[in-house]
């Protein structure tokens, strides 16, 4: 910035502070609107969908987590049957959880195991299907 030697150039240079300042001030006002915007909940949860939809192994996520229940429901539900007993349902409940908790964390071991299962059935039946 240069020296000022006069009232008028002293002048000029506080006007043009002013402006620059009342410019900063109004996008100040601007950025926090938006932001306010933003910060609303219907806002925040809009985005959260968004963001969770846009996921590309939603779906794959999904259904583990549906095999993964389903299985550890299934497992209660053959242990426990239709049993009254309150011990045999609390075992029931645990064995549900363990399930469940062991196929949540093995899905990708679970997956090959059967996938090579699968492929295995339908090698030999291509195998028998060829064979004279």
């Amino acid at each position: 910035m240069e020296k000022i030697t006069s009232v008028s150039g002293l002048k000029n240079a506080i006007q043009l502070l002013e402006d620059d300042q009342a410019v900063k001030g109004q996008l100040l006002k601007e950025q926090f609107q938006l932001t306010y915007e933003g910060f609303k909940p219907a806002k925040l949860m809009q985005s959260t969908f968004k963001e969770m939809v846009s996921s590309p192994y939603l779906i794959e996520n999904i259904i583990d987590t549906s095999i993964s229940i389903a299985t550890g429901y299934l497992a209660k539900r053959v242990v426990v049957g239709a049993s009254s007993n309150l011990i045999r349902r609390l075992l029931g409940s645990a064995l549900q959880l363990g399930v469940t908790s062991l196929v949540t964390k093995n899905q990708h071991k679970i997956k090959a195991i059967g996938h090579s299962i699968f492929q295995n059935l339908f090698h030999k039946n291509k195998m028998d299907s060829k064979k004279p």
